[in-house]
């Protein structure tokens, strides 16, 4: 098992398939993009699947989520979802995407195991949307969601980042949408995760402000707290139901107590923490010859040292040197 020492278990791990992204959100990364990784550095599909086989089969890990970047954009996507839904025992395997590539990859990707998305969506608006992500691609999002429905991919949930100037405004509507089509919404608090380090906690939308703004035209009952489990987000019937939402407030109510994710990065780096500074190679060990229950005792090490908190409450908190798009969401 993948323990740490204040008593946590990982059992979630997040697989970063790609640091590259077709979009180019602002609290994300610059407009010109960034340096990407050669490919020599990135593991290769047999690698990915040996590493994920690693941690279902000798580390107790049951979910799979894949990420990137833009996880649509690794081109072995759809064969390492079928390897990794043949595995014994067999995870349960989502993925987090922009949307952009979904509606031509939505079937396939149910076809070869995938249980269920979760598609970034900031604004419905077409001019925010392009502020936001600067490309016109909200259509292509938009086509992507109603694809994955159509192929089951449920429930499809979509995330929302909400910023101050751009979208703030947006939650109330944002929410009608989601329940008009069938969706499952979730705002997330900005985190100081962009490649820029430019974020301000004086300039973040906290979760008592999206809630305050979902109350204006909604009635929102929270849900038992047991229900929440290690779950990110805090959940809220709507209207009595049977429609909820989410609120994943990362950094004004941190839930790390009750933290069960490890983390790996498209070159095969183990993070045991979204905000940590340090990483553990994996790839050094499998490309030099190690066992699997060689490669799962360099994971459980690193797992142990895991800190109680990501310390965004710390005043002399800094952001690790990756941004979210190399580290995978």
């Amino acid at each position: 098992m993948l323990l740490d020492t204040y008593g946590r278990t990982a059992t979630d791990l997040r697989v970063s398939l790609t640091d590259r992204c077709n979009l180019r959100c602002t609290y994300c990364m610059p407009e010109e993009g960034l340096s990407w990784l050669d490919k020599p550095e990135l593991l290769t599909d047999d690698e990915i699947v040996r590493l994920i086989g690693i941690a279902v089969g000798l580390l107790g890990v049951k979910d799979v989520r894949f990420t990137g970047g833009e996880p649509l954009l690794r081109r072995g996507l759809t064969g390492i979802v079928a390897r990794c839904a043949a595995l014994e025992p067999r995870p349960r395997l989502s993925l987090t995407t922009n949307g952009v590539g979904l509606a031509r990859t939505a079937a396939a990707l149910q076809a070869a195991g995938l249980d269920r998305v979760n598609v970034s969506l900031d604004s419905t608006d077409h001019d925010v949307f392009e502020r936001i992500t600067r490309r016109r691609r909200l259509d292509d999002v938009l086509a992507g969601l109603a694809a994955a429905k159509e192929a089951g991919l449920t429930p499809v949930k979509v995330n929302a980042v909400l910023m101050r100037g751009l979208n703030d405004g947006e939650a109330p509507s944002l929410l009608a949408w989601a329940i008009d089509h069938g969706y499952e919404l979730r705002f997330i608090e900005q985190m100081p995760l962009d490649a820029q380090h430019g974020w301000q906690r004086e300039e973040m939308i906290t979760a008592g402000e999206i809630l305050a703004s979902l109350r204006t035209r909604f009635t929102l009952t929270p849900e038992e707290t047991e229900r929440r489990g290690s779950a990110p987000a805090e959940r809220w019937t709507v209207d009595g139901g049977p429609h909820r939402v989410g609120v994943i407030a990362s950094v004004t109510r941190p839930f790390c107590r009750a933290c069960d994710r490890t983390r790996l990065t498209a070159d095969g780096q183990v993070r045991n923490c979204l905000f940590a500074r340090e990483e553990s190679d994996l790839r050094g060990a499998l490309r030099s010859g190690a066992d699997d229950e060689e490669i799962a005792e360099l994971w459980r090490v690193a797992m142990w040292g895991k800190k109680a908190g990501s310390g965004l409450d710390d005043p002399a908190f800094l952001q690790p040197q990756r941004p979210m798009s190399a580290i995978g969401g």
